[in-house]
């Protein structure tokens, strides 16, 4: 049981427990959060009663109430407290809160339950201080219209019970399930957190088919800055990054997920700042493309996810890992039938049985071998999906085989450097999710080395990395020229290097149709939503952890 909860609960938070007792779970335990247009335009709808103007006269003064605006206000007894967006004067005796909403009133032109709750708790808080208080207003911005409520004993007194409800649910060790098939989902700020209709789908409780999940800012994308010397600042709403002989570019805040830089790159603090208060991560590589490390800004609040993921159970873990694998060898399996040039039935017959073998896996060790297997079988075959005019590296390759540090040919270096891309990409997920990105579930954890991040990208190396290789490969995107070799090892060039980013960023907006909720929807949104799902694991709310695994 969760004890340790703040002593005031606020009145808006009762707002979302009537809305949706696992959003207000959501919000106030787990102190989880994403903006959206409707939570941006209600912020912008606030503006004029935000600022604090005026004091309320005390009770037994006489005095007229003038205007009072942003008043805070609380009652240790009845464990509430509320930021009243305005108090008027009644004309008789009486004050009147009024709140001020963004959209409108329900189609019969009454105002909606979670609202009225949250008056009905403003109410309380007034007469606790020993105001009269016999209504309230509602202020519904959208349509210009004030919604008188009437309130009385009975709606004070009902206002304190929901708030003892939403008390007890707060104190459970973990949230509510989602509602299922509500209308009030698709407009949640926390859709893309909560999904419910995936989670209710993967619990069996709604055999429909999943609605699409809306992206929290699908026009966000990581920025890379490639350049040895270059230095980036801040200028207004806008990243500025600035390159001996060129002109700067210039990237507004909105538009940036992660900030990437590779080499000898200088960020200002002012740039560190602003991207870790909008919980932007900002990634570095070596200049040949290695994550070095990362940072971000405050760390999740989500607390009991960590809490989850270090105290996972063993067979927990297991379980997590065969299912990894498993969707990794059979997405391999897909990429080897759909684009092999030289036919390869035994090696596809090969990895179908290898994926089997995997779900069953007694131990880490016997899936570390079943794993080891099949990415023999699959690189040995690797070449094979390359067009004839690749003759000379695909041969290259053959020879070499899969290797890394350093990479001896170009379609080695060409793996390692995207392995590195969708690593951090996987990095920057966990943060958002609320998972540390070190503690592993088949991947041990090792100083330095991201062990979960690893243990996602196994389902997604043939989906999005090496696909993306054989593509740009395949189309001529890359060539012989986008190589330099020196130091016994074979590296991309900086334009080869930013011919890769461009590719393997194309790749991840691909949308696809997602085998288990039958939408489409992009990889980049597919890389949160796997997180998500083995997040639900790790804290028990799903049975079983389910790869991303297409046909």
């Amino acid at each position: 049981m969760t004890t340790d909860l703040p002593e005031l609960l606020p009145a808006r938070m009762l707002n979302e427990y009537v809305y949706c007792p696992r959003l207000f779970y959501f919000e106030w335990v787990d102190q989880r959060w994403a903006d959206s247009h409707d939570t941006e335009q209600g912020h912008f709808t606030h503006r004029a009663v935000d600022k604090r103007t005026g004091s309320l006269p005390e009770p037994e003064s006489g005095e007229v109430t003038r205007r009072v605006t942003s008043l805070r206000i609380e009652s240790h007894a009845l464990g509430l407290v509320a930021v009243l967006d305005r108090v008027e004067d009644g004309g008789d005796g009486t004050v009147v809160p009024v709140d001020t909403k963004k959209g409108k009133p329900a189609a019969n032109g009454l105002p909606w339950s979670a609202d009225v709750v949250q008056l009905y708790a403003q109410a309380a808080l007034l007469r606790d201080a020993g105001y009269e208080v016999d209504r309230g207003v509602l202020f519904y911005s959208e349509v210009h219209k004030r919604v008188t409520v009437p309130i009385g004993n009975t709606e004070v007194a009902a206002a304190v019970e929901i708030a003892e409800e939403a008390r007890e649910v707060a104190a459970r060790d973990a949230a509510p399930l989602p509602l299922v098939g509500s209308k009030r989902c698709p407009r949640c700020s926390l859709l893309g957190l909560c999904m419910p209709d995936e989670t209710n789908a993967l619990l069996r409780r709604d055999e429909s088919t999943p609605r699409r999940i809306v992206p929290r800012d699908p026009d966000s994308r990581p920025l890379y800055v490639t350049t040895h010397g270059a230095s980036v600042g801040l200028k207004g709403g806008r990243i500025r990054v600035v390159q001996n002989g060129a002109a700067p570019a210039e990237v507004l805040l909105i538009d940036v997920s992660q900030l990437c830089v590779f080499g000898n790159v200088q960020v200002s603090s002012q740039v560190l700042t602003e991207l870790w208060a909008r919980g932007i991560p900002v990634l570095w590589f070596s200049y040949n493309g290695w994550l070095r490390g990362w940072a971000q800004g405050e760390m999740s609040k989500f607390v009991q996810l960590r809490t989850a993921q270090a105290r996972l159970v063993d067979s927990t873990a297991l379980g997590i890992s065969r299912a990894i694998i498993s969707g990794k060898i059979k997405n391999a399996r897909t990429l080897l039938r759909r684009n092999s040039r030289s036919g390869a039935e035994r090696p596809v017959q090969a990895l179908a049985g290898m994926a089997d073998s995997a779900t069953g896996a007694a131990s880490p060790a016997e899936l570390l071998g079943i794993e080891g297997a099949a990415a023999r079988v699959y690189f040995e075959n690797f070449s094979g999906l390359l067009r004839g005019t690749q003759e000379k590296m695909a041969a290259e390759f053959e020879t070499n085989g899969r290797k890394r540090r350093p990479a001896p040919d170009p379609i080695n270096a060409l793996l390692g450097y995207v392995y590195s891309l969708l690593v951090k990409d996987l990095v920057a997920v966990c943060i958002g999710v609320g998972l540390d990105p070190y503690l592993g579930v088949y991947h041990r954890p090792r100083y330095g080395r991201p062990a979960l991040a690893l243990d996602l990208m196994e389902e997604f190396r043939p989906l999005l990395a090496d696909s993306a290789v054989i593509g740009m490969l395949n189309n001529g995107e890359v060539t012989s020229g986008d190589f330099e070799r020196r130091s016994g090892g074979c590296w991309l060039t900086l334009q080869g290097r930013r011919k890769v980013i461009r590719a393997y960023e194309r790749r991840l907006d691909v949308q696809v149709t997602h085998p288990v909720f039958k939408y489409k929807v992009s990889y980049r949104r597919v890389l949160d939503v796997q997180a998500r799902i083995l997040a639900g694991v790790i804290l028990g709310e799903l049975p079983a952890y389910t790869p991303m695994a297409t046909r």
